[in-house]
């Protein structure tokens, strides 16, 4: 559905042919000083498209300007009361301008005006909400921007609630969200530079940061990986994301997308770049490390010993989410030696009906725990939470009951659940939750001896991973003392800079 392929029509149908504009054509078009020649170009520019209007301003049964917009795009009371209302005055009092470049300066009291004589500029600018307004004898075209396009309001980011902490959240406007941006960082060094992906949707892409705090090698490695990407059309974040990440069959993200305007401004102030996509509330910020994925926003917002105190449960948790489930195949179907006795008889005793073997028993309730949290999204906010909480207890409570999943498979199933839910960034967490199941293969093959060639491939595979130069283990891996204050221990934020000058 979302995959933008070009389709060529099969050799026997039957299509009316039609008279095509290459690219390069069209780009060098300009407009005359003939208004019924320049109505025409727009014409066949937008040809078929109902939504588009064309209002004249006559002056003495003849026209004397043409202003053309989209319908929905702009806001319409604006365009009344700042351009067609002076221009309407001007005819009562007989002072219409005779020349083109008069019209901004004594009829359009709107700050964001553009001029062009090329007819590929200004069908771009009413495409994103500008009015063209042409003139009987001018070969310059302005355009007035006048977006009129509802837009959300600004709420908390639903991905990312905190207890403590700003309350707003980026929405679908670019603009806006670099307004929040700002609001944040009041200085001249934030630099916002601008680019347009797809070839269908011509997406507004921001690249956001910092003059003097970034690298400059890093700015220029983000522009060098953005501008070569061609698609037809970027309708989020999420497809620059994948063309830009070093290594695309990672099962870690690579680039660190968020919704909240606080987390943005304190990773440039870390010397990192953010790159804003028009139509999404998600941001990228590049690079992204490992620690990255188990720090929440929060962290910063509380006093450090809980901060630090609860990294430590993350980090805990996050190889429960991972190892739980295998290492309890491995002991109970290869390695019962190391269970003590009264506890070997109790698993012995609950797995006694069941009739699968012990990585099957957890494969099955992975499995149904995956589809229950997937349902649990999908259906509507009101009944989601309820259906995959309860639908996991009575499912699991039933498979007991019925002898077909073991009770201890059932505990240690729901603690890696939980253990997933500890870590704050949903992209990260869903790449923790996919290395489950081959480890529970490898558990279930080879036991301990697997878990251990699992262990060992996902820190060379960690390790060696990179984000636009910089290693996704760093800094402890390459070793840094110094930038351990913001890792596995949250410093207090006055003793930060005294413990960097060290």
């Amino acid at each position: 559905m979302r995959w933008f392929i070009k389709g060529k029509p099969h050799k026997n149908d039957k299509l009316p042919t039609m008279k095509t504009i290459s690219l390069e054509e069209e780009n060098n078009h300009v407009f005359s000083t003939d208004m019924d020649h320049n109505e025409k170009l727009i014409q066949e520019a937008f040809q078929d498209c109902s939504d588009v209007v064309y209002r004249k301003i006559e002056v003495k049964q003849e026209t004397q300007w043409l202003i053309v917009y989209i319908d929905n795009l702009i806001d319409t009371n604006m365009l009344e009361e700042q351009v067609i209302k002076p221009m309407l005055t001007s005819i009562t009092r007989d002072e219409v301008p005779s020349e083109s470049g008069n019209l901004k300066d004594e009829l359009v009291s709107i700050g964001t005006t553009t001029s062009s004589t090329k007819v590929a500029d200004v069908i771009q600018n009413v495409l994103e909400g500008h009015a063209a307004i042409l003139k009987i004898g001018a070969s310059n075209v302005m355009t007035v921007a006048m977006l009129g396009t509802s837009k959300r309001s600004i709420d908390e980011a639903s991905s990312e609630p905190v207890i403590r902490g700003p309350r707003d959240g980026f929405i679908e406007q670019i603009s806006t969200n670099i307004s929040l941006i700002r609001s944040r960082l009041k200085t001249p060094k934030l630099k916002v530079a601008y680019i347009t992906l797809g070839e269908h949707t011509q997406t507004k892409i921001a690249i956001t940061y910092l003059k003097g705090v970034a690298l400059d090698s890093l700015v220029e490695e983000v522009k060098a990986r953005l501008e070569p990407i061609k698609l037809d059309g970027v309708l989020e974040s999420a497809y620059i994301e994948e063309c830009i990440e070093d290594q695309p069959f990672s099962p870690f993200p690579q680039v660190h997308n968020t919704e909240r305007p606080d987390v943005v401004a304190a990773e440039l102030l870390e010397g990192k770049v953010a790159i804003l996509v028009d139509t999404s509330p998600f941001v990228l910020v590049v690079p992204m490390t490992f620690w990255t994925g188990l720090q929440a926003s929060e962290d910063y917002y509380i006093r450090w010993p809980a901060a630090t105190f609860f990294r430590w449960i993350r980090l805990l948790f996050i190889h429960l989410a991972i190892f739980a489930p295998p290492l309890y195949v491995a002991i109970t179907t290869f390695h019962q030696e190391m269970i003590p006795t009264s506890l070997v008889l109790s698993i012995a005793a609950s797995r006694e009906a069941v009739p699968f073997p012990a990585m099957i028993e957890a494969l099955i309730m992975e499995i149904i725990f995956e589809a229950l949290r997937e349902a649990g999204i999908r259906l509507p906010k009101q009944i989601g939470p309820t259906i995959s909480i309860v639908g996991g207890l009575v499912i699991g409570q039933s498979a007991v009951q019925a002898g077909l999943i073991s009770a201890p498979v059932v505990i240690i199933v729901s603690i890696t659940g939980i253990a997933a839910f500890t870590i704050p960034r949903y992209s990260f967490a869903n790449g923790i939750r996919l290395l489950r199941f081959p480890m529970l293969f490898l558990a279930g093959s080879l036991g301990l001896y697997g878990i251990v060639l699992g262990f060992l491939g996902i820190m060379l595979h960690v390790t060696s991973l990179r984000s636009f130069g910089v290693l996704y283990f760093s800094p402890i891996a390459p070793f840094k003392l110094a930038a351990w204050r913001d890792v596995l221990i949250r410093i207090p934020i006055w003793a930060k800079r005294s413990w960097g000058n060290k």
